[in-house]
């Protein structure tokens, strides 16, 4: 663990604020039952949830939330990047490139994204390259959902009909017009869904971040259940917290594909 996260776990504040709590309350007080260090119960046993723990640990898994939804964020970015090259290399047939990129796609989603930051952080500082644990944590996304981004374009591309690339050869666009204009903005209406789908997969990656010492949303949870025994609260915390980062990606996914489905189906012309 970082000396910094430990310093925040371990630190003053924490202990502070249950020493407020005590004090406040005064020890055991009508059915709240203090355990060690001020932090008290509902209940006989029933209910285990210490509502002073949880929000105590709050600002610390906002903190974590920020930092996954950040790394999450720069590595779907250059998975979208690097699906979109490696979907086009794929397409056009590029020589020496297409077997290089086919390569690629049978490693990366044929190797769990554990194996794959171990050998990030474990593995290359053996050859003389070290990497910070964030940027093993995106290099390492970037790496998994590439694959995935690449074959979400090119089945996009390939369902772009061949009538539509030969009118576009007929007026004279170049290749990079014909990508631009046309097959690019109808290969999107197919690879919407999967790429939505795509997104949620590789947030919900992030769990294994905490391996490579970044203070995530696992890595809080682990650390408060091994330090102060707050399984309960922990894993209440680290539920909610995925779920209000994911549920408004998955809601909108749904609408995004619902008008897609509507423009493209709903309207004559296109049929």
């Amino acid at each position: 663990m970082r000396p910094v996260q430990r310093r925040v776990l371990h630190g003053s504040t924490c202990r502070g604020r249950y020493g407020d709590v005590s004090a406040k309350l005064g020890g055991t007080h009508g059915n709240f039952r203090p355990l060690g260090t001020g932090v008290f119960f509902i209940g006989n046993g029933g209910c285990r949830l210490s509502f002073t723990s949880l929000e105590t640990y709050i600002p610390l898994y906002v903190e974590a939330a920020v930092l996954t939804a950040r790394l999450a964020l720069w590595g779907i970015l250059l998975s979208l990047v690097t699906g979109l090259a490696v979907g086009i290399i794929r397409y056009e047939k590029i020589p020496v490139l297409s077997q290089i990129a086919s390569a690629y796609i049978e490693l990366s989603r044929n190797t769990p994204l554990l194996v794959q930051l171990f050998f990030l952080y474990f593995g290359l500082p053996k050859l003389g390259i070290r990497i910070p644990g964030e940027a093993c944590a995106v290099i390492g996304l970037a790496f998994l959902g590439g694959s995935y981004m690449a074959e979400a374009f090119r089945s996009g591309i390939e369902s772009v009909p061949v009538s539509q690339i030969e009118s576009a050869e007929a007026l004279g666009l170049s290749r990079c017009q014909m990508f631009r204009y046309v097959i690019l903005p109808q290969a999107l209406e197919v690879s919407i869904p999967p790429i939505c789908a795509n997104v949620l997969f590789l947030i919900k990656e992030t769990s294994v971040f905490s391996v490579v010492a970044v203070a995530d949303l696992m890595y809080v949870a682990k650390d408060l259940i091994g330090l102060y025994y707050k399984t309960d609260e922990a894993l209440l915390l680290l539920v909610l917290s995925y779920l209000i980062m994911l549920l408004p990606i998955s809601l909108g996914a749904s609408v995004l594909e619902r008008r897609i489905r509507h423009g493209r189906f709903g309207n004559p012309s296109t049929v």
